[in-house]
């Protein structure tokens, strides 16, 4: 997955890619319900032992969760790679840990949907993984406050104008 500055100038220059928009905790509130569900959902499949869509709801739990930490920022991007790239280069140095589980989130959710491999996981260790990566994203948008949310929308500007 490319963080550097050159891919997300790149993004910024997509159709569908990084946008500065209105802050909103309309959706911030929508993704965090659908990051919910997802969560409720993989905890389903866990029980039932249905894995692809473990590693599937995973993913989404946790990209939804992303994605409403940039909507309540005023950030908007709807590429999977450059969404996750934004949040790397805003908070990788907080979140080192937490970048990496999405992105290997995003390639066991590619693999799983796309190829025919059985795939063997721990259930149970990516369920609580999840919800770890969740709650950590939803404390980071609770402790957000109109300094922060300038200062990480200046960083951004500056990179994609």
């Amino acid at each position: 997955m490319k963080t550097n500055k050159q891919y997300l100038k790149w993004c910024a220059r997509q159709s569908k890619g990084i946008r500065i928009v209105k802050e909103s905790t309309n959706l911030q509130k929508a993704y965090l319900k659908k990051s919910t569900e997802a969560l409720r959902s993989m905890q389903v499949n866990a029980k039932e032992g249905i894995n692809d869509w473990v590693i599937s709801t995973s993913y989404y739990a946790k990209y939804f969760a992303i994605y409403a930490l940039l909507s309540r920022l005023g950030i908007k991007c709807e590429i999977h790679d450059c969404t996750i790239a934004i949040f790397g280069y805003l908070f990788a140095d907080k979140l080192p840990s937490f970048l990496e589980g999405l992105q290997q989130a995003k390639e066991d959710r590619v693999e799983a949907q796309y190829y025919t491999t059985s795939i063997s996981i721990d259930s149970q260790k990516i369920v609580s993984e999840t919800k770890e990566f969740v709650l950590k994203i939803e404390e980071i948008i609770d402790n957000l406050n109109p300094q922060m949310i300038s200062d990480i929308k200046s960083k951004l500007k500056k990179l994609v104008q």
